[in-house]
This record gives structure tokens, sequence and C-alpha cells, in this order.
């Protein structure tokens, strides 16, 4: 980072201020092509072009998810299908999980090279229960990092932003949120990759089937082994929670 843009807040914001263009840009003229009608009209080309050049498929596909999480597009759910249907449950969740961890870093590096350090300084030097939730969280980075990618409820686009505001170390973000997000993204992946017999009913697929008991039970039972050292340093009294 420069002197200069050290000096200068509207260069150090520059790159959340275009993340945040794009968003809206994109959420209004993109909102008709990541769908999943779209989907059903390419699906035929798209089989094609997959057969004829996979690698390049794939290339394509991780950079385009990577885009779309990263300036927090509409269509990361229709993407995640997408690699269901054209890779299947494996490898297409590895392609899913690349693809989103690789956006998710990107907005984490901008929110926190915008914002993170001055929110995170101004924390620090707080009083009272403010500063005992961040001296909470400090502790417990691990399992607070794994829970907010575990729980289906908390946004993904909040779970990118809130560490970046917490200083969390760049490397414990990309490790918890890769493997924080394969559970969720297997389930998603696995009903993209039975969408022909979707497209040969006409129906359109489940995507509240994260929320069924069968598959949101070992979810929520993740979640509950991730929030264990916290639930254990409770129970004990520790400082900090």
């Amino acid at each position: 980072m420069t002197e200069e843009t050290k000096q200068n807040p509207i260069l150090k914001r520059l790159p959340i201020i275009i993340i945040g263009l794009v968003a809206v840009l994109g959420a209004f003229f993109l909102r008709d092509y990541l769908t999943f009608d779209a989907l059903a009209e390419n699906r035929e080309a798209l089989i094609e072009f997959r057969d004829a050049n996979y690698l390049l498929t794939v290339l394509v596909f991780i950079a385009i998810y990577t885009v779309v999480v990263a300036f927090s597009l509409p269509g990361a759910a229709i993407l995640t299908l997408t690699g269901g249907f054209l890779f299947m449950t494996f490898p297409g969740f590895v392609f899913n999980v690349i693809g989103a961890t690789m956006g998710a870093t990107a907005i984490f590096l901008a929110a926190r090279w915008g914002f993170g350090k001055q929110l995170g300084a101004k924390l620090e030097g707080s009083e009272g229960m403010v500063k005992k939730i961040k001296d909470g969280i400090d502790e417990n980075q691990w399992s607070m990092l794994f829970l907010i990618r575990l729980v289906p409820a908390v946004p993904f686009f909040l779970a990118n932003l809130i560490p970046s505001f917490l200083e969390v170390p760049l490397r414990r973000f990309v490790i918890s949120t890769f493997f924080g997000i394969i559970p969720g993204s297997v389930v998603y992946t696995s009903v993209g990759a039975g969408l022909g017999e979707v497209f040969a009913a006409g129906a359109t697929p489940n995507l509240g089937i994260i929320f069924e008991p069968h598959i949101l039970f070992p979810i929520l039972g993740l979640c509950l082994l991730a929030a264990l050292p916290i639930l254990l340093k409770a129970v004990r009294g520790k400082k900090g929670l």
C-alpha cells in the first residue's frame, strides 16, 4: 500500500466501493441470466461445450463463480446447481467450493483493506460489553468461523464481511471458509446432479432441501461440534465469553 493510498480514504475504500456498485448493477442487469430458467434453456449447449472442452469448462466455471461471489451478484445458488449438473456431485462440489472460497477471499480482502483495521482498532479500544464480545471471538476464532459457515441461516456475504472487521488472519479465514461450506455445497451440488430428471419432468429443484430433517440434523451436529470449545469455556467460566 502506497503512502498516497494510506492518506486517501477514497482510494483505500475503492475496492469495496467498486464491489458495491457492481453488486447493484448486477442485481439489475443479470437477474434474468443467472436463473433456473436460463439454465434449463441452455442445458444442451452447456453439456455439448463441456464434452468438447472439459478443462476449459471447469476453469471458466470456477472463474464465473469467483466473480459472482466476489461482487455479491445474484445467482450463486444457480451456479452451485450448475456445478452439479455439469460435473456431478463429485467433483462438482469441489469446483463450487473453490470458486466460492476464492470469491469470499476477494471480498474479505477488499473489506479489510477499506475498513477492517480501523474498525478492529475501535473495537479493541472500546470498553464494556463490546470489548468482551470481541475478546470472546478472538479467543474462539476457529469455532466461530466454522459456525457462521455451517449455520444455514447466516447469509454468505455477512460471513465474508464480519471476519474482515475482526482482524481474522487470512489463512484462518480461507481454511474455515473452504471446509466450512463443504456440507452445504455437497447438498446443493447433489441437487444439481439430479437436474436432468427435474428438467425432464418440467419441475423446479427443491432448494429448501437443506432444511429437511435428514439433512439439517447432521449439519446442526457439525455446528454443535464447532461450538463445543466455546461451550466448554463457558462451563469452566473462562474469561472472554
